[in-house]
């Protein structure tokens, strides 16, 4: 936690501010046993009521500056932990924008998700924890055994004793909770993944009658986490009945040689009141501590999870802008071959092309052929093994990302859309847009009829994942998303497979009068969708088995040959 805990830094003086009323209550809570002793022994005893009147007033306003200075503690060190927390969570959410695919991978979505909002939660109770008791505690602690030794040295002798007992429970629940709490976290992790799938995925699971299958596994996701959190409350719940019982203990022990002092005349009774209060102080400091010491571990472990993720060196490095971040939009690949971290073979090996502007470049190939391993290359997304992929004629590598990514266009494989408004979706590719350039950009994409047919047109709400609409729709609410960022180079991941032929055909004619100043690259798997093209990659297993046009590949491409027999009729293909 102590790399986390630099971050504090930036908190120094409302943390000043908190230590200062922490210890002003402490003193406060130190002075008034002795207080009270004087009018016990003096007051009381004597029955002098002016003396207790003068020396309960002065109880009071002690008291009273302990209360404001205790509330006022509370609220800046639940501010700190709060703002901590918040500038914890920008970090990581800032930090886990810039990785690649490849990072997203190894890490996983919901383990991202617990660690940006329950693991920094607890960082936050521990944080709030720490500033009011860890100050607090051992003040008190002191401040007590200074105090108690003072009333009587004698009788210290018993808070020897004790003390060492609850110290030694509270390490071997820290020796035992860490492990433990470590594994809750991993538990909650396995909890969300299974939860986010279920949810995302419950049409697939509803269609294949699965549901008690996945109720099974979340089932046995969510027994594992009870399970793993009952080892833990237990361990706590033992811990609790026996520091009450040491307590308990020491106040008899004090009590009864306390007696026998005040019997013999070496103590008077307001001291072993306050004496016995001093004992309670400082057990008490023990039992916070104790709290504190219960929820370190459980906050240890999601510090190192925190740390991990920004630890995490992004394999895409940002470069500075040294090169004209203007670009015509030719591409060109020199030799690349790219290789998935564990697999093991190649996804593309040594593919060479250039792709240039007012051109359509289209890859087609079999499942697993690479094709949108190809695409994922240009923006970024994952980093060439080897070759090099130039953007008008300079490494795209030397591009800062953002000036990179400004002039890209995707439409990704999987259409994505965000809740919000259609209006908002199709915005999302160019926050600038107008309201005509955003109605042309559904016009192109041919969108416009169904948005128009919807209740409330272009202001109509789109669900999280875009679930009210069909498969075909998000795929053109994503055409038109990147047709509204007038980009210099467009790139359709298989982006008209759940197009009908003659929407298909309409949205090809329309988008070559828009795209005509553009690199355009296409994956698909229709031929009718790429014989069209300027230039077509056919790909196989991740090696390119030819390029050329429709004509020159139907004629001595035997791979493109099979693709279009398996597609078109002999009368098509003539």
């Amino acid at each position: 936690m102590r790399k986390l805990f630099r971050y504090l830094t930036s908190f120094k003086g409302p943390i000043a501010l908190v230590i200062g009323l922490v210890f002003i209550q402490s003193m406060a809570e130190l002075y008034l046993p002795t207080l009270m002793a004087k009018i016990i022994d003096t007051g009381v005893i004597k029955h002098d009521i002016p003396f207790i009147l003068r020396i309960g007033g002065m109880m009071l306003l002690v008291a009273f500056a302990g209360t404001i200075c205790s509330v006022s503690a509370s609220y800046f060190s639940a501010k700190v932990a709060m703002s901590f927390g918040k500038m914890l969570r920008s970090k990581v959410f800032t930090h886990a924008e810039g990785f690649s695919l490849l990072e997203f991978g190894q890490i996983g979505t919901a383990s991202l998700i617990t660690r940006t909002t329950n693991d920094i939660t607890q960082i936050q109770v521990v944080v709030n924890m720490i500033l009011r008791m860890m100050i607090s505690a051992p003040l008190m602690a002191i401040g007590g055994v200074i105090m108690a030794v003072s009333v009587n040295p004698g009788l210290s002798s018993v808070i020897v004793i004790s003390a060492p007992l609850l110290l030694t429970g509270i390490a071997f629940v820290i020796w035992r909770g860490i492990p433990l709490f470590k594994k809750v976290q991993i538990r909650l992790d396995a909890v969300n993944r299974v939860l986010r799938e279920g949810l995302t995925g419950v049409r697939v699971i509803r269609s294949f009658n699965r549901i008690h299958y996945e109720k099974n596994r979340f089932r046995k996701a969510n027994a594992n986490l009870r399970d793993t959190t009952i080892k833990v409350n237990k361990l706590i719940a033992v811990l609790m009945p026996f520091m009450m019982l040491v307590m308990n203990f020491t106040t008899i022990a004090i009590v009864w040689f306390g007696a026998i002092k005040i019997d013999a005349g070496n103590m008077m009774v307001g001291d072993l009141m306050a004496f016995l209060q001093y004992a309670m102080q400082i057990m008490f400091s023990m039992v916070m501590l104790s709290m504190m010491f219960i929820l370190i571990p459980r906050a240890s472990a999601s510090a190192s999870r925190i740390n991990e993720v920004l630890a995490i060196k992004p394999s895409i490095e940002e470069k500075p802008a040294n090169h004209e971040s203007r670009m015509a939009g030719t591409i060109e690949f020199k030799d690349v071959s790219f290789h998935y971290p564990g697999a093991e073979k190649p996804a593309l090996r040594n593919l060479s092309f250039t792709a240039r502007p007012g051109e359509v470049t289209a890859i087609i190939g079999g499942t697993g052929s690479g094709k949108s391993t190809l695409l994922k290359l240009i923006p970024r997304f994952y980093e060439p093994s080897s070759g090099s992929i130039l953007i008008n004629g300079v490494p795209a590598s030397d591009y800062p990302l953002e000036v990179l990514r400004n002039k890209i266009g995707l439409v990704p494989q999987k259409a994505v859309l965000f809740t919000g408004t259609v209006k908002e979706n199709i915005r999302f590719g160019n926050e600038r847009a107008t309201d005509e350039e955003i109605v042309h950009a559904a016009k192109v994409a041919q969108a416009f009829d169904f948005i128009s047919a919807m209740n409330d047109g272009f202001d109509s709400l789109i669900s999280q994942g875009g679930t009210n609409v069909s498969g075909g729709q998000k795929q053109r609410l994503s055409i038109a998303r990147a047709i509204v960022r007038k980009p210099e180079i467009y790139l359709f991941d298989d982006s008209f497979s759940a197009l009908d032929f003659k929407t298909d055909a309409n949205l090809r004619k329309a988008l070559k009068k828009e795209t005509g100043d553009s690199t355009v690259l296409i994956v698909a798997q229709r031929v009718s969708t790429v014989k069209d093209a300027d230039r077509i990659i056919v790909l196989d297993d991740g090696n390119v088995m030819g390029i050329g046009t429709h004509e020159e590949l139907l004629r001595m491409n035997a791979t493109y040959q099979e693709i279009v027999k398996s597609q078109l009729s002999e009368e098509e293909i003539a």
